[in-house]
Order: structure tokens, then sequence, then C-alpha cells
């Protein structure tokens, strides 16, 4: 059976990132790349207030006048949209890969993940889209919709790729983060990388077996990974870990907590994505 990418192109400065990483993976894997960028047409001109003291045939006539402006808007835009899958295709194709089509779509975009998702095995997305500033602390404001929706392994790129020779699995011993350590060691994505992995907390006995089965299933797998118990905030631990590794791609599971949670006390993955310099591949 083939593997499919989803991935998502909207012209930001990441995009460029999310084309080259998903070449790699398709270089790989040999997966179909399928590109979509996605119209949202809550981003459209839409309706205009012109209710109060403007005369009626005044108010018909700029209507009419909106109505024109309104549909110049939307055909700029699809034009836009599809200038862009003509330079990501072309971007992917010049790293030698064949299998590449390109969708445009009007929808939100979380419903666009929401519903074609099932014929994807990996979603490739940016960090930050085109409405977020390359300096902004914060990430994409799509990001965590697109995430949480997702029911497939997201890989998130960074802003400029580089190549990738070693990765490493944040474990904390959790559902997700055990479905890491298995998809890193069946996926051919992953042969002949080195893998580390590593767990934030206490050095006991139970951290240590942990650990050991997570070395396990690597193994079983065909990869000798190293293993790390590391001390201090999670993001900072790991990623300091990601520094002095050379790290080129990490590995972790999604969102752990409720969203009310999160509110509450933070998110590791998102603090993770946000001072991690390379890509991350998110798990549920």
């Amino acid at each position: 059976m083939s593997t499919t990418l989803m991935a998502l192109v909207d012209g930001s400065a990441y995009s460029e990132s999310v084309c080259r990483h998903a070449a790699w993976v398709a270089t790989r894997t040999g997966a179909r790349v399928t590109l979509y960028h996605v119209l949202d047409p809550r981003r459209a001109p839409g309706q205009r207030d012109l209710s109060g003291s403007i005369r009626l045939g005044a108010r018909s006539a700029l209507l009419e006048k909106l109505s024109a402006l309104d549909e110049q808007h939307a055909k700029l835009a699809q034009a836009q949209g599809r200038a862009i899958l003509e330079d990501a295709h072309a971007l992917i194709t010049a790293e030698g890969v064949s299998d590449v089509v390109t969708r445009l779509r009007h929808d939100d975009i979380v419903e666009t993940v929401t519903a074609k998702e099932g014929a994807a095995d990996m979603i490739l997305i940016g960090k930050r889209g085109e409405a977020a500033g390359l300096d902004k602390p914060h990430l994409g404001s799509n990001f965590e919709r697109i995430v949480r929706a997702s029911h497939k392994p997201v890989l998130v790129a960074n802003r400029a790729f580089r190549p990738i020779g070693r990765v490493l699995i944040a474990y904390d011993g959790g559902v997700s983060s055990m479905k890491a350590v298995d998809y890193v060691s069946r996926d051919p994505l992953f042969a002949g990388l080195d893998v580390v992995v590593a767990t934030v907390g206490p050095d006991t006995e139970d951290t240590r077996r942990a650990l050991d089965n997570a070395r396990a299933t690597l193994t079983a797998g065909g990869h000798g990974a190293e293993a790390h118990i590391l001390r201090g905030q999670p993001g900072k631990a790991l990623g300091e870990v990601v520094e002095r590794k050379g790290i080129d791609l990490l590995v972790m599971g999604a969102y752990g907590h409720s969203r009310l949670r999160t509110l509450v006390i933070g998110s590791t993955t998102t603090e993770m994505i946000r001072a991690c310099k390379v890509p991350v591949v998110l798990i549920r």
C-alpha cells in the first residue's frame, strides 16, 4: 500500500521548508505528496453592513460595486492559490519526487484536515503561517487546532530545511510517547538514522526500566539508540539535548493534557516547538 503525505502550503516563509521536508520524507519512503492550499471563506471580504443613513438608491449602487469588488478579490485569491501550489509543486519535483498532486480548496483549514487526512499517512505544516511574523514568539493561529484535530503524525517544519541524520524521541512513559517509540522503530522514514531517547525526571528504577523498554523496541526495529535521563524543566532540558547532541529532528507525543488543563499549566508540546530550531514530528 502506497504512502501519502498531506502538505499544507500558504505562501508564508515556512512554505518552502514544508516542501523541502515533504520531498525528504517522500524520497525516503516513496510517498505521494498531495499539496493543499486552503482558501478560508471567513477571510473573504464578506457581507458589509450598509444600514444607516445611506439612501436606498445610493446603497444599492454601492452594493453592486462592492459585490463586483468581492468577486474580483475571490478571483485574485484563487489565482494566488494556484500560483502558490505551482511553486510548491516545482520545488518538490526539483528534489526528484515525481508523484506530486495539488489541491486548491475553499474551506476552513481544520475541516480540510479532518475531511482529507484519512487518505494520508502524515501531515506536514509550517511552525507559523502567513499571518504570523517571523520574529513573534507565538506559533501560527491554526497550528494547535490542526494538531489536536488530526489523528495522523504531524511533521512541523521549522523555517529552513537541513539534512536530517539524528533523531531525538522525547519519552515520558505516556501512551503518545510509547506510540512515538513504536513509530520510529517501524517506519522506513527513520531507517539508518541515529536515534536518541530521553526522559526528564528523577533517576529511579522505574524510569530506567521504562527507558530500557523503549530501547528494546527501537533495537527490535534496527536502531541502536542512546538513552538519557535528564533533570530540570522538560522544555529547557530537551532543548539543551537538541543543541548538545546535534539533533536534526524531534519526535514526541502531542498535547497529553486537555485544553483546560493546558490553559492552567501550559504545554510542553507548545513550549518545545516554540523553543527548538529543528522540525518536530508529533504523535497523538
